[in-house]
């Protein structure tokens, strides 16, 4: 058990030793559809954004390694309320939505890095992992409420550009509700879509 735990903790330092840290700054544009439980209620879907920070951290090598990233998320969509006398009743039309959200992404990705030194001018990778989703407040409309959070799950393709500019397309999808109605009881909506994303990473 001594040696197995030694092992470990030697595997682990280094690991350390040789992990390449990168941070810097990252933006995304989100092609998001809201999907209710039964089709009640007409939406029309807008573009929304996302901007924050990544962090990664690469095996050299091997090309293995993990994506850490705190983004700012808006999601928002147009909800035909008024068609329905249960909240036409209440003064509610054609209403504009918008969800405010804090993210945490952490990713497993994977970089081709041993391409004769082609990588050094661009490099493609995927990636693939969960998004921890905390809903901090949204646009006044008392018919509609949020929960605490959600965890979307997210892969992606993309390419790295001289070794400090990221470019992906990813989709994520959201197995849990991110809004629901008040007065209509379990009737929810999830929320996934498509992103393209930008990144600068600061190399030492």
């Amino acid at each position: 058990m001594k040696k197995l735990l030694l092992t470990a903790l030697l595997a682990a330092g280094a690991f350390t030793a040789s992990a390449e840290f990168r941070w810097g700054p990252s933006a995304s544009v989100y092609f998001g559809d809201y999907h209710w439980r039964q089709d009640i209620i007409k939406t029309k879907d807008q573009v929304s954004f996302q901007a924050g920070v990544l962090g990664e951290l690469m095996i050299p090598g091997i090309g293995f390694g993990i994506d850490m990233g705190l983004n700012y998320a808006m999601h928002s969509a147009k909800f035909d309320l008024g068609a329905h006398r249960i909240w036409a009743a209440d003064g509610y039309g054609d209403e504009s939505f918008k969800l405010h959200s804090l993210e945490l992404p952490v990713h497993l990705r994977f970089k081709w890095t041993r391409m004769e030194g082609v990588e050094q001018y661009v490099a493609p990778f995927a990636y693939v992992g969960p998004v921890f989703q905390f809903h901090l407040a949204q646009s006044k409309c008392d018919a509609i409420e949020h929960p605490f959070g959600s965890v979307a799950v997210q892969f992606g393709l993309g390419a790295e550009f001289l070794r400090c500019i990221q470019l992906s397309a990813s989709y994520m999808w959201n197995p849990t509700y991110e809004i629901r109605t008040v007065k209509l009881d379990n009737y929810s909506a999830r929320n996934s879509g498509f992103t393209i994303n930008l990144t600068y990473l600061f190399n030492k």
